[in-house]
């Protein structure tokens, strides 16, 4: 018998190669396995182009007949804006499917497989399951909810401090930690700053990887007032993302005008019943437009409402080996907690050196894919 887990693992090595370029569909490898040795290896590039079992089954030709072929996620059934590939992998030949996860959708879960079963083809499902789900986080909360998943990322001292005063600027990390959040960047949807890190900072918010590799993503401002000025850079730079600025009902025509003349999209959110835009309105919004993961880089209020509402799938903090004391910026605002008990707890947590940074990583358990 071959070795399931080994070439399910290659499968998943395929399918890493569409991060950050797939959304709103999944990142999908597919490996064809005959004899025991890979003749065929694909994954899904981007959405509206032919699925990694395609692609894979179109670089195998005719020996995909009698193969077995590893695909990481459940090949879809149904008609989209690509033919459906259980289709071509009945045309192909294939002896038998080994499917890593099935689809998330709960109205078409199990349908592909149960096809290619119906059709006399051997399938196996749940191979590297959680490996398999893990890499598409994002497209299954999305699926499910409507909302992308959430990254909060920081850079911060060892006493929690982001900066060392109200808009003095300064990097606390290093250049390998701030370089791995250029990778971040580029394998997201959407990047979302609040207002004072707009104003203070002035943010390019764009992917800066060596050699001009790696895309923008969409820079998102929550801005009640419409405070962005027109001048700043995320609106004057060269990028091929768009600048969106989310502020409340009350915003002024004019700010609106002049911004939208600059070339942002502006979109008007409730308020929360405390204060702020809502939240969940923002992302139900970036989600109705197929915004499926969203990297949110601060400040503190920002970082704070996001944690108060319960809305963090992911937190990403990056340590720098100093202090700065009570006159820096804090990482959060108060979170309202009366006892250490009620705190949002991360698992699992791992945690990864960058020279002599610390970067720690974990996942809320509220969200289970």
């Amino acid at each position: 018998m071959p070795d399931d887990i080994h070439f399910m693992k290659l499968a998943l090595r395929e399918a890493r190669k569409g991060r950050g370029r797939t959304s709103p569909n999944p990142c999908v490898g597919a490996v064809v396995v005959k004899g025991d040795k890979v003749i065929a290896k694909g994954y899904h590039r981007r959405a509206g182009t032919p699925h990694a079992e395609v692609n894979a089954l179109r670089a195998a030709g005719k020996n995909a007949r009698g193969a077995i072929i590893y695909i990481t996620l459940e090949p879809c059934n149904h008609k989209g804006r690509t033919p459906p590939c259980t289709h071509a992998l009945l045309e192909s030949g294939v002896a038998r499917v080994v499917v890593g996860m099935t689809d998330p959708n709960p109205h078409v879960a199990g349908g592909g497989c149960t096809f290619l079963a119906d059709h006399g083809i051997s399938v196996t499902c749940g191979v590297l399951e959680d490996s398999c789900k893990k890499l598409n986080r994002p497209f299954i909360k999305h699926i499910r909810t409507g909302h992308p998943w959430v990254i909060m990322k920081a850079g911060c001292s060892l006493d929690g401090r982001i900066a060392v005063g109200s808009g003095k600027n300064g990097w606390i990390t290093n250049d390998q930690s701030r370089l791995d959040v250029h990778r971040i960047r580029d394998r997201v949807d959407a990047i979302l700053v609040g207002i004072g890190t707009a104003t203070n900072d002035d943010p390019s918010l764009t992917t800066r990887l060596p050699a001009k590799k790696g895309k923008d993503p969409l820079r998102v401002v929550l801005d009640t007032h419409l405070r962005l000025p027109l001048q700043a850079r995320m609106l004057t730079q060269s990028s091929n993302a768009a600048t969106w600025i989310f502020c409340g009902p009350q915003a002024s025509h004019d700010k609106r005008r002049g911004l939208e003349a600059a070339g942002a999209m502006v979109k008007s959110v409730p308020l929360a019943p405390q204060g702020g835009l809502d939240l969940q309105a923002v992302l139900s919004e970036l989600g109705r437009e197929q915004v499926t993961s969203v990297l949110v880089e601060g400040g503190s209020r920002v970082h704070g409402s996001f944690l108060r509402h319960g809305l963090v799938d992911q937190a990403m903090i990056y340590m720098a080996p100093f202090f700065i004391g009570a006159d820096g910026v804090s990482l959060l605002d108060d979170l309202g907690l009366k006892t250490v008990e009620k705190a949002r707890r991360m698992q699992p947590v791992r945690v990864k050196r960058f020279q002599d940074d610390v970067m720690i990583e974990g996942i809320f358990t509220d969200f289970e894919v």
